[in-house]
């Protein structure tokens, strides 16, 4: 699946604000946002007025972006939402919100999703007991992560957990640091969604 693999930071800039791709790098002095709070290129600094559907687009990437997900998974994600009852934008997010990926980064077991997409690719999770390996896999209420017995030793999920102490966990998850695990309590509301996103300008813009 294709991916961008340049500079990571240039997505932030490029969409003017913090998308934590680089994880505890984003929350400390090095954040280019914070150093260079205008868009990456030659031009990056001069002011662009965007047209409406420039407007509806750079919504849909930096979307996107937050999530780690590819223009098919994304487009896939839409068309589910649209099937589903409720506000096809809030149920698009709530959709991204259930991936796997996501929930170890929401549970501190990575500092990024793109590191999260990783640990679960190489096998560190299971789900209800089940070793699951597919970053997309989309969890359920009431489905509980953890990370595998023969994992428990990993260097660099025990050094997540140890950074990540302090990072609060959202309200619909529950965190058991004992035991490494995590439950999903209920699927995320709009409202606790940290992403700065109109929601509405993506439906608009696959709507045309």
């Amino acid at each position: 699946m294709a991916r961008y693999k340049d500079e990571q930071c240039r997505i932030c800039r490029r969409e003017g604000q913090k998308l934590f791709l680089k994880g505890s790098r984003c929350y400390t002095d090095k954040c280019s946002v914070s150093r260079r709070n205008y868009a990456p290129g030659q031009n990056g600094q001069k002011k662009k007025k965007l047209s409406e559907y420039g407007t509806q687009l750079r919504e849909k990437q930096k979307t996107k972006s937050f999530y780690g997900v590819s223009e098919k998974q994304f487009r896939k994600y839409f068309d589910m939402a649209s099937s589903m009852k409720g506000k096809t934008g809030e149920v698009l997010l709530e959709i991204l919100e259930s991936r796997l990926d996501n929930i170890v980064y929401r549970l501190g077991f990575g500092t990024s999703r793109a590191q999260s997409r990783m640990l679960v690719t190489h096998g560190n999770f299971e789900v209800n007991g089940q070793k699951v390996d597919i970053p997309s896999y989309l969890v359920k209420a009431g489905d509980v992560i953890t990370v595998r017995e023969s994992r428990r030793d990993n260097g660099i999920i025990k050094a997540n957990i140890e950074a990540n102490a302090a990072r609060p966990i959202p309200t619909w998850l529950e965190k058991d640091n004992k035991n490494l695990s995590g439950k999903v309590i209920r699927l995320a509301a709009r409202e606790d969604i940290d992403i700065s996103v109109e929601e509405h300008l993506i439906v608009e813009l696959y709507s045309k």
